[in-house]
């Protein structure tokens, strides 16, 4: 489900000062970093992925491709920062 403005404005903040947890360098998107990903949004729902080494059209196309695939959705996207959100399903149990 798509994340409503007021929400999307709720985790920007809470993620303004979180650090990277996951950094792509110049390997690109490997199975290994998307199992990385996948973890962290198991242990922290909203995360900093750094995607360094790339342009800006390759940056983008990696972003989707991560929320894609790890079932998480883009917070926000400035320049090489990503910040990705997925709801852990145990918090609502």
């Amino acid at each position: 489900m798509p994340l409503s403005k007021q929400q999307i404005r709720k985790l920007r903040a809470r993620a303004h000062h979180l650090k990277p947890v996951v950094w792509l360098g110049q390997q690109g998107l490997s199975d290994a970093v998307m199992g990385e990903v996948g973890i962290a949004l198991d242990a922290h729902e909203l995360i900093k992925i750094k995607l360094a080494g790339m342009d800006k059209t390759q940056r983008q196309a990696a972003a989707t491709r991560i929320a894609e695939h790890s079932g998480g959705e883009i917070v926000q996207q400035i320049g090489q920062m990503l910040v990705l959100y997925r709801a852990r399903p145990d918090a609502y149990s």
